[in-house]
């Protein structure tokens, strides 16, 4: 968590506005997201395309205009609050768009927030993209369940501990069936209703968040947000241990319900974590647009390559073509690979702490 989120900071976001997009799906497609890694792939591209497609309405670009590129930065977490199996999706996109002009010369074009008609068109879009996805697929709503459930036929103990967690419920044991025991207190109705903030909207159980977004030059909150979209999906300040041996885990936030806290049976608790082990192969971070591996422009934009081909942040121009002497220059040093980050340097820059200072040494 902590070396990703710095390792995106230091050497993949350049020094542009970034917006957090979050997307939440619905309920009855939770289970299937579970394990279908290429539906993840299908569902994290629409949201992607739909995100691009808005910054570019925003921007005034027209779609088929090629030489005007977005980029991103997709995270796939499979928790929730209470560690049940909720797959969404968090996307770090670049709050604007690179234009390419007809000198090769590459510039940054910054956009403003998204209006919450605007959101509420991105979730429309992702919400028909997906359901023409998942009928191409034979899972609409006419499908057959059981033929459709792949994963019950070959892994049936794991198809019910997905089921179990996405629904709240234990799946082995003399527990299983029943709901997982909750801590809370009575809410008062009248108080009971949620403000909607700004930026967000939801269509048909797609629900779209776009409020969070990290000014160009500041690098500290963008390694924050980063971290928290790369955060593991356990909190062990939040985790106790009660007298009977039960496993208490406070929620960061009270639900509707006035329920603060989940109980769970150390067995109860195993099902919940093996539920959010992603399957082999899948993979939680992707790049997307002028930020992903493959894109041409990459090395033009994000920051370990600025002092090896020019500066390439908003306000300056970069060649968009190097020469053959330049590329034979540059790809000797990006085949190397860059050195892991120590554990004196990660304490340092999540808490703050200098483990390799010693504080009375710092006092005398």
């Amino acid at each position: 968590m902590a070396e990703t989120s710095a390792h995106l900071a230091d050497h993949v976001f350049p020094e542009v506005p970034v917006r957090q997009w979050v997307l939440s799906v619905p309920f009855s497609l939770h289970y299937r997201l579970a394990y279908d890694s290429s539906l993840v792939r299908d569902a994290a591209q629409i949201f992607v395309r739909a995100i691009f497609s808005s910054i570019r309405r925003r921007a005034g670009i027209a779609a088929s205009n090629r030489k005007a590129r977005c980029g991103a930065v997709g995270f796939i977490q499979r928790f929730s609050d209470a560690l049940n199996l909720d797959p969404h999706f968090h996307v770090m996109a670049v709050d604007g768009i690179y234009m390419e002009n007809s000198k090769s010369e590459l510039t940054f074009l910054h956009v403003g927030p998204p209006s919450d008609a605007e959101v509420a068109r991105v979730a429309g879009r992702i919400h028909r993209r997906v359901i023409r996805l998942m009928e191409r697929r034979g899972m609409g709503p006419d499908a057959d369940s059981e033929q459709a459930d792949t994963l019950q036929l070959d892994e049936p103990l794991l198809a019910d501990l997905y089921s179990a967690s996405i629904s709240g419920r234990v799946a082995t044991g003399p527990r299983a069936g029943t709901p997982i025991v909750t801590v809370g207190e009575e809410v008062d109705s009248e108080n009971a209703k949620v403000k909607s903030g700004s930026c967000c909207a939801m269509v048909e159980g797609f629900s779209v968040h776009a409020g969070a977004s990290v000014p160009a030059r500041d690098r500290l909150r963008l390694e924050r947000l980063l971290r928290y979209a790369s955060r593991c999906p356990i909190s062990n300040e939040r985790l106790s241990l009660l007298p009977d041996g039960r496993i208490r885990y406070k929620l960061k936030r009270r639900w509707k319900d006035g329920t603060k806290a989940v109980i769970y049976e150390p067995m109860e608790l195993m099902e919940r974590l093996a539920a959010l082990v992603p399957p082999p192969r899948f993979n939680t971070v992707r790049y997307y647009g002028v930020l992903a591996p493959a894109s041409s422009l990459r090395r033009y934009i994000v920051p370990q390559d600025k002092s090896e081909i020019g500066p390439a942040h908003p306000g300056c121009s970069a060649k968009a073509e190097a020469s053959a002497t330049e590329e034979a220059e540059v790809k000797p040093k990006q085949s190397k690979k860059p050195r892991n980050y120590s554990w004196a340097q990660l304490l340092k820059r999540v808490f703050e702490v200098d483990v390799l200072i010693c504080p009375r040494a710092v006092q005398k």
